[in-house]
């Protein structure tokens, strides 16, 4: 079951060592290939056996947790700081530039950001306060006259997930090529010109069912099966 059975009792110095070899060869290889890595790699790159691995780790939901928890507290409190921006549309965009220099940078980000991996509670936190950001910020900026009335949350959230799985393959060729796409994207957000949309927006359940099968299926699912 992992190290969870023992949280009231401190780690051994060489299990203490072992989980900080596989938190950071599991931060490398994420970082490169994506949360989908097998586990094996990861052992191997840290130095030990699976075996060791599951001892440490109940399964990839708990790794991944250990490996993002910090980094995922981090961008929840850039989204609850942009929340503050006294100019919506700034605040928004500044945002996003964030969130997607992050994206660019780290594989393993990116899939937790635009994939519907579960298990993770602080993914799980930072979800939740993510749609909050984008939906108070959109409201603000639409009665600012800065974004065109008929948006919504998922119709942003969607489009900025599709963006986002697209950053790793546009950042090979170009590393800088997805800011001028996500200039784009926020150019069709403006009221100026905007045409009616000829369907209606996702729904919160819809927009779920199509961000899980948005890329390769994602689920951190517990025990020996990941690997």
């Amino acid at each position: 079951m992992g190290d969870r059975v023992n949280k009231a009792t401190p780690l051994r110095r060489d299990a203490q060592r072992n989980r900080e070899m596989l938190i950071a060869a599991a931060r490398e290889i994420y970082a490169d290939q994506g949360v989908d890595a097998p586990l094996d790699d990861i052992a191997r790159r840290a130095g030990v056996g699976s075996a060791t691995l599951y001892r440490r780790f109940a399964g990839r939901a708990e790794l991944i947790e250990a490996v993002f928890g910090d980094s995922l507290k981090d961008i929840l409190r850039a989204s609850l700081e942009a929340r503050q921006s006294v100019d919506a549309w700034g605040g928004l965009t500044a945002y996003l530039d964030r969130i997607f220099t992050l994206l660019t940078t780290d594989r393993g980000t990116n899939d937790l950001m635009t994939t519907a991996i579960q298990g993770v509670p602080s993914l799980d936190s930072l979800r939740t306060e993510h749609r909050k950001t984008i939906d108070v910020l959109l409201r603000r900026a639409q009665k600012e006259g800065a974004v065109r009335d008929d948006i919504t949350a998922e119709d942003f959230l969607f489009l900025t997930v599709m963006l986002g799985r697209t950053i790793p393959g546009a950042a090979a060729a170009a590393p800088t090529a997805w800011r001028r796409y996500l200039a784009m994207l926020l150019d069709g957000l403006r009221p100026e010109a905007a045409a009616p949309l000829p369907a209606p927006a996702l729904t919160p359940e819809q927009f779920g069912i199509a961000v899980g099968h948005l890329g390769r299926p994602r689920r951190a699912r517990q025990g020996r099966a990941e690997h």
